[in-house]
């Protein structure tokens, strides 16, 4: 079509005046030295920490060192073809991962990718990895109980809904386990759970995952592995990343429970970043931010008003001791950081006392406000008793005449310890925990053998069921012991107990 020297000249001036001056904001630098999983990049001017960065063939990096020139990148990709000149590009965004109800039933990377097998997960949201905490404002007390389906925690050692309690204890003592029954416990609470697997062995990861399959908890579970054979950048951000997960679950007013296995290799991860990115070392080699490390990730478990979102995020971090040395500096740090810790000792969990949890140096500093009202009724005399077993037990080795008080709570203390022994991956529910407490407390135990408390305990739950099915029922459904469910209860355990000892 021809037109008029005059139209061309309209059209020529209507696009001046509508001319939009669009610039894209790009930043280009060049990699100067690259060297175990670090990179030194020159001419980032305006690059923020913690953003991601590409380079020339799509691999990925994290700035960590905003200096004067240059800037710190640590590589989260494989970085085989990354040279000195080659070129790097800021993304204008920090690192961040999927977030979404397609993460549940799947095992992910500290990157959010998934690394079961079973293709993409769909999620449609992101979330940055690090995220300010929530406020005084924004926070409510911890009241409603976390029940972990272990009777020697539940117990002594109540966990609350946004509550930050660690696991402690030497290699081998169970702490995992401990952490995995909770997971399975909390199957039909509609608590939704994170696992993040820090430094294990991609089998350990496998087994766990089938061990949640196995029981239907896999559902509700997200697993995040960034697993011993990986780069120690993905082992430093999978803890965040699984955080970020959480935080999605909890806008929503869900309660989430994340478990961080564990911040020990978490620590040693970024401690090797710090040094090889020239920071300076302080105590045991460690940075001296280490501490913030650690506080900025736990301070984001929360319980949150209902007027921001009403949901929770409790985190049970996992911390490994040597030698049961808990005055060590991550442990010591972690204890500092959190609401109490459960001890897992080696020389009860040698002694065949499982879980080996120890009552006097285990603690939760939200006390009994995140307790079950029947346990709280039942179980408050428990931990001195079984304290006082611990002390007396230790002085009776070096004394042969004892008097009758001292042999009569020697005998309760053995069976509460039979009655707080459990199987792995076997949570009991809270209103046989308290029945069972409720006859070792009671003294209905004192004729039973201590051989024979494991088969009366099992024989106990089986009787409760069938024979009483309605009084568990309202213990469990309204978590509380009237005056007359505790006389009722108290008759059952009685007629169980005369039952039990005719039959022997």
């Amino acid at each position: 079509m021809d037109l008029r020297p005059e139209e061309i000249s309209s059209i020529i001036k209507q696009q001046i005046k509508n001319y939009e001056n669009k610039t894209s904001d790009s930043e280009t630098g060049t990699v100067i030295t690259v060297g175990d999983g670090i990179a030194t990049a020159f001419g980032l001017e305006n690059c923020m920490a913690n953003e991601l960065l590409t380079f020339e063939r799509g691999e990925y990096g994290m700035a960590m060192n905003l200096e004067e020139s240059t800037v710190s990148i640590v590589l989260l990709t494989n970085s085989d073809s990354i040279r000195e000149g080659t070129r790097v590009h800021r993304t204008g965004r920090v690192v961040s991962v999927p977030v979404g109800e397609q993460l549940l039933g799947r095992i992910v990377d500290a990157l959010g990718n998934p690394i079961d097998g079973k293709g993409p997960h769909g999620c449609t949201e992101s979330r940055p990895i690090e995220r300010e905490a929530p406020g005084i404002i924004k926070r409510k007390s911890v009241s409603v109980p976390l029940q972990t389906g272990i009777k020697a925690i539940d117990a002594m050692v109540p966990i609350g809904r946004g509550q930050r309690e660690l696991i402690i204890g030497d290699r081998q003592t169970g702490k995992t386990t401990v952490a995995i029954d909770t997971i399975l416990n909390q199957r039909d609470t509609g608590v939704i759970c994170v696992y993040v697997a820090i430094g294990q062995k991609n089998s350990t990861v496998a087994q766990l995952a089938e061990t949640l399959r196995a029981a239907g908890a896999d559902a509700y579970t997200i697993i995040v592995s960034a697993s011993a054979s990986e780069m120690a950048p993905l082992q430093y951000i999978a803890p965040y990343a699984g955080c970020a997960m959480a935080e999605y679950f909890m806008e929503q007013g869900k309660d989430v429970l994340i478990v961080y296995d564990d911040l020990t290799k978490h620590a040693v991860a970024y401690r090797a970043l710090s040094l090889l990115i020239r920071r300076p070392p302080g105590r045991e080699a460690y940075p001296g931010d280490v501490f913030y490390l650690h506080s900025r990730l736990l301070e984001r478990a929360a319980r949150v008003s209902p007027e921001y979102g009403g949901g929770s995020i409790t985190a049970l971090p996992i911390i490994e001791t040597q030698a049961g040395d808990v005055s060590a500096y991550i442990p010591t740090n972690v204890i500092s950081i959190t609401d109490g810790q459960i001890y897992l000792e080696s020389e009860l969990f040698h002694a065949g006392v499982i879980p080996a949890v120890n009552p006097g140096i285990s603690v939760s500093r939200v006390g009994g406000s995140a307790q079950v009202k029947a346990m709280k009724k039942i179980a408050g005399r428990l931990k001195l008793i079984y304290s006082q077993y611990r002390e007396l037990q230790a002085f009776s080795q070096f004394g042969s005449d004892l008097d009758a008080d001292t042999k009569a709570r020697l005998a309760q203390g053995e069976r509460i310890v039979e009655i707080l022994k459990q199987d792995k991956s076997a949570p009991v529910p809270v209103e046989y925990q308290v029945a069972v407490i409720y006859a070792a407390i009671g003294g209905l135990l004192d004729n039973v053998p201590v051989s024979a408390v494991r088969e009366y305990e099992k024989g106990l739950r089986e009787y409760l069921r069938t024979r009483e099915y309605e009084l568990m029922s309202r213990i469990r459904e309204s978590g509380n012991l009237t005056d007359e469910d505790n006389k009722l209860l108290g008759e059952a355990l009685a007629a169980y107990t005369a039952s039990f000892l005719g039959d022997r």
